[in-house]
């Protein structure tokens, strides 16, 4: 009873700082910021990297395409190098995607230890920033909403798949997930993206719907991802800094690996709109 109230509380807390900061757009780049570092360490720490170089590069990526693209005026070229970013970060995303489904351990050789502590961790919270400044203006309602879908999907996925979960989705991995767990996530995040649609006015329902989707599918494969990084190093969970859940990149694995493909899918939209 203690470890359940405490973990509620820890999960509390986490949405609440993330709800409000969300909100101030200087709060926000702060908590990302410090969220960032955070992650990069405990995920440091899984692929056995000691090495402080990931955190200069993490620095200087969130200067240049959170903090400077957002708060300054003046963005010549710099949409044009965020492009190859976002190009870069999901070919890499798309080789993890390949060692999870055809190789038995990632190879964690050292440069691509460097590659992934750049294009896997950092360049996810540039691109988060980035969702909520979309429109050039700071308007959050894409990022939160993008929060809920994965909170929703994560929420109905544990608890479709605990009741109904008899296939597993990947037990070597992940032995509790199911593909009715899976399904299910899928099937109310959908649900779920009616009502962000018309609370927000941000998007189009018919955009929302395929975000749900997007954020599903990519935000399972995060999750499914770093539960492989974890198995390789023995790990339970990535840290202790959230009492009941774990590290902080085990809150955010899903998000992280889906905020790239949820920037992609709103550049595509505004270009065709």
């Amino acid at each position: 009873m203690k470890e359940i109230i405490i973990r509620s509380l820890s999960g509390i807390f986490y949405v609440l700082l993330l709800v409000i900061s969300i909100n101030y757009q200087y709060a926000l780049l702060g908590l990302f910021f410090v969220f960032g570092l955070i992650s990069l360490s405990e995920f440091k720490k899984i692929i056995k990297l000691k090495s402080i170089i990931p955190y200069f590069i993490f620095i200087g990526l969130f200067f240049v395409f959170a903090y400077w693209q957002t708060v300054t005026v003046s963005t010549i070229g710099l949409d044009e190098i965020t492009q190859i970013l976002m190009v870069i970060t999901i070919f890499v995303q798309l080789f993890l995607i390949k060692d999870l489904f055809s190789e038995k351990t990632i190879p964690l050789f050292m440069s691509k230890r460097f590659i992934l502590t750049t294009f896997y961790i950092s360049s996810a919270f540039v691109f988060l920033v980035l969702i909520a400044n979309h429109h050039k203006t700071y308007n959050p309602n894409i990022l939160l909403g993008s929060f809920i879908l994965v909170w929703v999907n994560d929420s109905f996925a544990y608890l479709v798949g605990k009741n109904f979960g008899k296939q597993k989705l990947f037990e070597k991995i992940s032995p509790k997930k199911t593909v009715e767990g899976f399904l299910g996530g899928l099937f109310f995040s959908c649900i779920a993206s009616f009502f962000i649609a018309n609370f927000t006015h941000s998007l189009s329902f018919s955009s929302w719907l395929i975000l749900s989707i997007v954020i599903s599918v990519f935000g399972t494969l995060g999750d499914l991802i770093e539960s492989k990084f974890k198995r390789q190093a023995n790990l339970k969970d990535s840290g202790d800094i959230m009492p009941g859940h774990g590290g902080l990149l085990d809150r955010l694995d899903s998000i992280i690996f889906a905020a790239p493909f949820i920037y992609l899918f709103l550049r595509i939209i505004q270009y065709v709109s």
